[in-house]
């Protein structure tokens, strides 16, 4: 028999709370200076990132001074907004700083500039899963209904209902162009110019996924000393299987940001000394990586743009995304 939703949903947050309860019961078995060597690889790999999106912009604006520091600002202030509120509010906040920061740049050629790097991420996030599906380092399909995670064990019992969900959103998109066809070309017209870099490829691998491949390696070794900080043992195949089990937890979640199904994934995967210590890692990470960006995010709130009130700069940017959707 089923178990209630309320039940399994409850399941994947109590998961969650008890590897939390464990991170902090065991703050003096980690390994501070493996986890100051990890913080500040994630902080490379933001430098990074923030790196090829101020080359994008740069692309769409050659006749404009695209400051590399403000859009640097920018990118960490809303990744700082990101780890502490729900709906990537932070991504909105984000494009709204970048555009003040650019002379005469606009709202629509700005937020096309900032997707134009979910063409690299989402084929490296591919390559990855790939590799850890092919090595067998993830759960194979008949595991997945037992795993304590209500995101992926509702999804592995209900495998009819994601069929059918996938093909709606397939459906949705048709309908939602046959519906816009008309409007398509002026939409591309308003967009082309934030991804224009995309038009020039030795361009684009230059200065824009060079970058984001380096922001990937730095997150790699990151990553590579979390897992050596919480005495897990860093190797490749450990911090793809963290990659990847990332990937997984958040695609189609139910529950926000996919807590709980990164624990159940990488409890149930991750080779170490038992499943408390990758419990404990895999909250742990979270945690601190979402603290230390917090950090560097109201740094650069009060340091560049003067300010901390970001719950004004959330309304602000959610008014300018109102008025251009």
């Amino acid at each position: 028999m089923t178990p209630p939703l309320g039940v399994d949903l409850g399941s994947s947050f109590e998961s969650f709370r008890h590897g939390a309860q464990e991170f902090f019961h065991r703050l003096a078995d980690i390994g501070w200076p493996a986890m100051a060597i990890a913080l500040g690889f994630y902080l490379a790999h933001l430098l990074a990132r923030s790196r090829a999106w101020q080359n994008v912009l740069q692309a769409a604006y050659p006749d404009r001074k695209v400051p590399f520091w403000r859009i640097t600002a920018a990118y960490l202030v809303g990744a700082g907004i990101n780890s502490v509120v729900p709906v990537r509010a932070g991504d909105a906040v984000k494009i709204l700083l970048a555009k003040r920061s650019i002379r005469r740049s606009t709202y629509t050629t700005v937020t096309s500039s900032f997707f134009v790097g979910s063409v690299f991420d989402t084929t490296a996030g591919i390559l990855v899963f790939i590799y850890a599906l092919t090595q067998g380092l993830l759960p194979q399909p008949p595991e997945l209904p037992d795993l304590p995670a209500f995101d992926i064990a509702f999804w592995a019992e209900h495998p009819s209902l994601l069929l059918f969900t996938l093909t709606a959103l397939g459906i949705a998109v048709v309908v939602a162009f046959a519906l816009l066809a008309r409007r398509v070309e002026a939409f591309w017209d308003r967009i082309r110019q934030g991804a224009i870099v995309l038009a020039n490829p030795p361009l684009y691998l230059r200065t824009v996924a060079s970058w984001q491949a380096a922001g990937w390696v730095c997150r790699f070794f990151s990553y590579w000393f979390f897992l050596d900080a919480f005495h897990i043992g860093g190797s490749f195949q450990n911090v793809l299987l963290v990659m990847s089990v990332q990937t997984i937890s958040t695609l189609l979640p139910l529950t926000p940001g996919g807590a709980g199904a990164q624990q159940a994934l990488l409890v149930a995967t991750l080779v170490g000394p038992g499943p408390i210590a990758v419990l404990t890692y895999s909250v742990g990470q979270q945690i601190a990586i979402a603290a230390w960006t917090a950090v560097l995010g109201a740094l650069a709130l009060i340091f560049v743009f003067r300010t901390t009130d970001w719950r004004r700069l959330i309304r602000s940017a959610s008014r300018e995304a109102e008025q251009h959707a």
